[in-house]
């Protein structure tokens, strides 16, 4: 099944919308003082490699998509024709693994563990890129202190945060989304007070559909 890209920029910014899944991903303690930058290049390479790779894996097209780097990270936007399940039902567990195979064949200093919020809303957009109260909303998630504070207590490679709205309406009608694993929590971050549902995903070995390895380039000899 194919899918229109999200839009790109037009000359009518007043008309320039659309409604998209919104993924937000971070990665723990990038600029950690023991990181040369030559393993943060070779974490983003890494992140993209497993992000892509997760997503083509569950069946959501990466080429449909919209994405701007961050740096540490990565926003992603998803176009609203593609089923919204999909990010709950097998991407964290999948996305897992590729974090999982990349840290198997890299040192301390490049191993990563990730953050992911996602959310879905109404984005503006212009020559210059995204915005909208829907991505600011995605990213205090992301930011959320007690997103970060469940991450660095615990051993799990992959802490997401799913909006309230996104764990009213999707994630809690679905059978394969583990929404008994989330807990809610209340988030203040800069000028946002909300709540947010939160989960630590483990890597998954046995698969509900079969995934296909994908291979990460190791460091340099």
């Amino acid at each position: 099944m194919s899918h229109d890209p999200v839009p790109r920029p037009s000359a009518s910014p007043e008309a320039a919308t659309a409604h998209c899944t919104i993924i937000g991903l971070d990665i723990e303690g990038f600029g950690r003082h023991d990181r040369s930058n030559t393993n943060r290049l070779r974490i983003r390479k890494g992140l993209y490699q497993a992000v892509q790779n997760a997503f083509d894996a569950v069946g959501i097209a990466w080429v449909s998509c919209r994405h701007e780097d961050l740096g540490d990270g990565v926003l992603i936007l998803v176009p609203a024709d593609i089923p919204k399940p999909l990010f709950v039902d097998e991407l964290p567990e999948t996305l897992t693994d590729q974090v999982r195979r990349y840290n198997a064949s890299h040192p301390r200093q490049e191993k990563m563990r990730l953050r992911l919020a996602v959310h879905a809303g109404e984005i503006s957009y212009d020559d210059h890129g995204f915005t909208g109260a829907s991505i600011i909303h995605t990213f205090r998630l992301l930011d959320a202190p007690e997103l970060k504070a469940t991450l660095a207590a615990n051993a799990a490679l992959l802490a997401m945060v799913s909006s309230a709205w996104f764990f009213d309406e999707v994630i809690r009608h679905s059978e394969y989304s583990n929404s008994t694993c989330y807990h809610r929590t209340d988030i203040t971050n800069k000028e946002t007070t909300t709540q947010g549902w939160i989960r630590l995903v483990p890597a998954r070995r046995n698969t509900r559909r079969r995934i296909q390895a994908h291979n990460i380039d190791g460091p340099a000899a």
